[in-house]
């Protein structure tokens, strides 16, 4: 057995499984409640029936802990450093992306205080209590466990309670359980181990009385609810890390470290072998220092992610946490609740089955849109009533025994009333029964309303001759034992074949259907009231209709693209395993899957579910704890985890995924705070974009760094070499700052808006160790910085030996490297293929723009006299600038030759 989570209660006592007079006695009251002194102990005792209210963290503590991040505190220093120097343009500039990207992280916290604030509205704010033998209307946060309520069609159910009486009851705990409908309840007890979903004598906080009435005793409150279990649970979910995140720290520290190792040794070389002073060195390595690290990389990466933030918002899916847009291009498994994600959260008839055959019924949700066929021959809605008579009265019937209704609002049909009697109305629409005037033809007269014990609705109307005729609706086996014949092909009445109709049923049943049966029966023109006894036998048996909370067609769609992307999708429902397994083949998951249950997860301890959940796909009636902790086996095999979800049920999964993701229609406000993405259409097709923009984020991140590292590392290496030469520095600290703060970023950003590789959605995921720098890019960025030395050092001194002034040589040098990154942005575009066509030459619109860009701002920097005084530059002739511009273009077709190559020896 799995030990409970951490911070859980003791286990309490399974009051599903005790008669109703046991938990009454267990809680020293009674059906007239408890007296308002015993009342007032208790709330003293057992507090007010409120989820506790976590401390939240200081909004001083969150900010300042953007800053704990080793190249920060790096930045910081050079920041402290560049100020004592009174180098201020070089100290705001570094301040400026330190309090950009602290700006961002203190924004996007919080999330986790949100969800639980969100939770704890969702407690009924009022309940009627019986105390002392009356009822009365009092504030919720009064009820203590052992007071009786009373329960009624509309009401949020105050707290947790076992049910002493109830009528014709339905609440729907969806938010809690997955399940498509409202659940029937009543009072027998039920198993000890029973999944919180059947324990259909129990009532819980925040869950919705769709129908009936009921009393019940009270047997837990605030944080000792179902509901308050999740907000522990959520308080006990740390947030995961993303693989960006990951690689960007193990990433810094290398780089903080490599750069202060060497910042170290050249402050050490040129004192003790260059003879240099203490002072002049440590200035050289603050600038060596300043060079290596990539300032606007985090300002970049920013922006990139912003950027894949805007494309997926306009693809319905809205982003709470940036770095969860580059996490979605490394998911490798998608875990996805059932109901109304994989769904559409809308019963449909699929099947309608006669006795002469099995009529099919397309089309899904409560839009009347779908054809009948049998045999795969389509029934036009006009030839319906005279080629299948017994369909056409079987789909009336289904009207005149309903209390629902269907409206059409801006296109889109709503429902009012049970899902199943909305699946009703919708059937008959696609025979062409108009609801409103079949009921106005033949109205109710009178009715016996669904009760849990009888497990039938039956309704009475007048006939077109002017006799009466029932309507029965139920459960299939209750009402084929109310049976005496059934309808033949041309609706003549014949001897039931009971056994024939179960085996029907239980086919039905197997595919993951629900099944109905409908009868009527004729009955005396004198007849005006409607008894048990009118009904409990002699019915003629119309026909069954297998209903189903069908899966989105563009789910099937996204499903198949998630697949073929090497993503395995994982089904976790609350709903039941039979159902799970039919939705999943309808889905394209597989054929013949077998769903894993909540007491089979219970059953196992955390090494033997990591073992299992590496070949099953389907869990069923899953509780709260259930799906966190398969999201954490799933983790600790190596997968970067997406969870969909829209229940409160689904909330402390969702925290702990890398990336959650809720739905934002249907969806509980705990799920959408709690998540870091948020399905604006409820679709689960949005995923499958949402991942493909991802690994397009991830390759424009990917690019924008082999871009930056070696422009900074061209520059290091300028400096160590000068340092190590024991000459004059080829650019100064300020004038590097420039390079990396305004050209190259400006340069970098585009590669933000590249459009997406042809092959984005047909490569496997990455794994999810696969470090930030692979081989390849390593090599690129030390081939480049070599290219890049060369240029900046061969030019510096190509100017000096021209007879030019040290600041002429530097201008030239500063405008050879910004020429240098321009050519290396058109190659850096395609690492593997050729840059020499003309999509590449020509580039995209915002590539040619920032190019230009760019140009205006450096010739500003060369020739502006306020500039030229600002940095120490001088005007250079067009010869100079057509040899720097020479240099660029060398640069460009040494790396055409380096791609060819690797091309043709499969190097990379």
């Amino acid at each position: 057995m799995a030990a409970a989570p951490s911070g859980e209660p003791a286990t309490t006592p399974a009051w599903h499984a005790q008669p109703a007079e046991a938990v009454l006695r267990a809680h020293d009251t009674h059906p007239d409640g408890l007296t308002v002194a015993e009342a007032r102990r208790r709330l003293a005792r057992h507090g007010p029936n409120r989820l506790v209210v976590a401390p939240t963290v200081h909004p001083l503590w969150r900010l300042a802990r953007q800053f704990h991040n080793l190249l920060i505190y790096v930045l910081l220093a050079a920041a402290l450093v560049t100020a004592l120097m009174s180098h201020w343009v070089d100290t705001g500039v570094i301040l400026a992306v330190v309090i950009i990207n602290a700006g961002i992280g203190f924004l996007q916290e919080g999330k986790a205080e949100r969800a639980l604030r969100a939770i704890r509205h969702m407690l009924s704010p009022r309940a009627v209590v019986v105390r002392e033998g009356h009822a009365h209307d009092v504030d919720a946060a009064e009820l203590v466990p052992g007071d009786v309520v009373l329960l009624a069609a509309g009401d949020r159910l105050p707290a947790d309670v076992r049910l002493l009486h109830a009528r014709n009851l339905r609440i729907d705990e969806a938010m809690l359980t997955g399940e498509s409908v409202p659940v029937d309840k009543r009072i027998d007890p039920v198993e000890p181990r029973a999944a919180v979903g059947d324990r259909f004598n129990m009532g819980y906080a925040g869950t919705l009385v769709t129908q009936g009435q009921a009393r019940a005793v009270v047997v837990a409150t605030g944080s000792r609810t179902e509901i308050g279990r999740i907000g522990r649970m959520l308080e006990t979910v740390e947030t995961t890390t993303t693989p960006l995140l990951r690689r960007m720290a193990v990433f810094g520290r290398w780089l903080t470290l490599a750069i202060l190792g060497l910042a170290g040794l050249l402050f050490v070389f040129g004192i003790a072998v260059r003879g240099g002073s203490a002072e002049d060195m440590f200035m050289a390595a603050v600038s060596l220092a300043v060079a290596a690290i990539p300032e606007g990389l985090p300002a970049v990466m920013t922006i990139t992610l912003a950027l894949g933030v805007q494309r997926m918002a306009e693809r319905h899916a809205v982003i709470r946490r940036l770095p969860a847009v580059e996490t979605l291009g490394s998911v490798t498994v998608i875990c996805s609740d059932k109901t109304g994600t994989l769904t559409r959260n809308e019963m449909t008839v699929q099947r309608v089955v006669l006795r002469e055959a099995v009529l099919t019924v397309e089309g899904a949700g409560y839009a009347p849109q779908g054809l009948w066929s049998a045999q795969g021959q389509g029934i036009e809605a006009d030839d319906l009533a005279s080629r299948w008579p017994v369909a056409h009265r079987l789909a009336q019937a289904g009207v005149l025994c309903n209390d629902a209704g269907l409206r059409e609002v801006q296109g889109q049909w709503q429902l009012a009333g049970d899902p199943t009697e909305g699946a009703l109305l919708t059937l008959a629409m696609k025979a062409g029964v108009d609801p409103a005037v079949l009921r106005r033809r033949h109205p109710r007269l009178d009715a016996i309303p669904f009760e849990s014990e009888h497990r039938y609705m039956a309704t009475l109307h007048p006939d077109d001759a002017g006799g009466r005729f029932a309507v029965v609706k139920g459960a299939p086996e209750r009402v084929l034992a109310m049976c005496s014949h059934e309808a033949g092909a041309r609706g003549e009445s014949q001897p039931l074949d009971a056994a024939w109709w179960q085996a029907r049923i239980d086919e039905q049943a197997r595919e993951g259907r629900r099944v109905l049966a409908l009868a009527c029966r004729a009955l005396p023109a004198t007849q005006g009231r409607l008894d048990v006894a009118d009904v409990e036998q002699g019915l003629t048996l119309l026909g069954l209709v297998a209903i189903i909370d069908p899966p989105r067609e563009e789910a099937m769609a996204a499903v198949a693209q998630c697949l073929q992307a090497g993503i395995r999708v994982k089904m976790i429902t609350g709903d039941h395993g039979v159902t799970a397994s039919a939705i999943a083949a309808q889905l394209g998951l597989g054929p013949g899957l077998v769903a894993m249950t909540g007491p089979e997860i219970e059953a196992l301890d955390d090494q033997a579910l990591r073992e299992a959940v590496r070949s099953t796909d389907i869990f069923a009636r899953a509780s709260p704890e259930h799906k966190l902790r398969l999201v954490r086996a799933l983790q600790a095999n190596g997968e970067i985890v997406a969870m969909t979800g829209d229940g409160v049920n689904d909330a402390p999964a969702l925290k702990q995924a890398d990336v959650g993701v809720a739905m934002g229609r249907k969806g509980t406000e705990v799920a959408k705070q709690a998540a870091a993405m948020v399905l604006a259409d409820d679709n689960f097709a949005s995923i499958a974009h949402a991942v493909e923009e991802g690994r397009t984020v991830y390759d424009n991140l990917r690019k924008t760094v082999t871009f930056l590292l070696p422009i900074n590392g061209g520059e290091s290496l300028t400096l160590l070499v000068a340092v190590l030469l024991g000459v004059s520095l080829p650019i100064l600290p300020a004038q590097i700052l420039w390079v990396n703060m305004v050209s190259s970023i400006a340069l970098a950003m585009v590669l933000a808006f590249e459009p997406r590789e042809a092959d984005v959605m047909r490569r496997p995921p990455r794994a999810p160790d696969e470090p930030l720098l692979s081989g390849f890019v390593l090599w690129r960025i030390a081939l480049v910085s070599t290219l890049f030395l060369t240029g900046i050092f061969g030019m510096y001194e190509w100017s000096l030996a021209q007879g030019h002034s040290v600041e002429t040589a530097r201008t030239v040098a500063v405008n050879t490297l910004v020429v240098m990154e321009v050519f290396y942005l058109f190659s850096v575009r395609y690492l593997k293929a050729p840059s020499f066509t003309w999509q590449g030459v020509q580039g995209t619109p915002r590539v040619l723009m920032a190019v230009g860009g760019v140009v205006l701002l450096q010739m500003a920097f060369t020739y502006a006299p306020w500039m030229q005084a600002l940095f120490q530059t001088e005007g250079l002739s067009v010869t100079q600038g057509l040899q720097v511009i020479g240099v660029g273009v060398a640069v460009l077709v040494l790396l055409e030759l380096e791609k060819l190559a690797v091309r043709r020896l499969k190097l990379a």
